[in-house]
């Protein structure tokens, strides 16, 4: 079978060839195109961030380096139940 017939299915996971089962190289696959495709900076808002390793994130165009998700540099946002808890902590305070 041609490399590039193979490679349509599973993308960057048809290295592992035949190997681990379709299951596994599927969700390798959804893993890498999640990371590597071009996200914004929360700093300038340019499509520029690279991922430096497991949870680091760094923008190419304004330097900034921050963490977040170790495939994707987006951050989950606080619950409108756990933000009124926070608030309310800091109240008795």
């Amino acid at each position: 079978m041609p490399e590039e017939e193979r490679k349509k299915k599973v993308g960057s996971a048809a290295r592992f060839g035949p190997r681990y089962g379709t299951k596994i190289r599927k969700r390798v696959q959804a893993i890498e195109k999640e990371q590597k495709k071009p996200h914004e900076c929360p700093n300038c808002g340019a499509k520029k961030v690279k991922r430096i390793s497991s949870g680091i994130w760094k923008c190419t165009r304004c330097n900034v380096k921050f963490a977040a998700k170790a495939y994707s540099p987006k951050t989950r946002e606080i619950e409108p139940s756990a933000l009124e808890s926070i608030e309310s902590a800091e109240e008795q305070e």
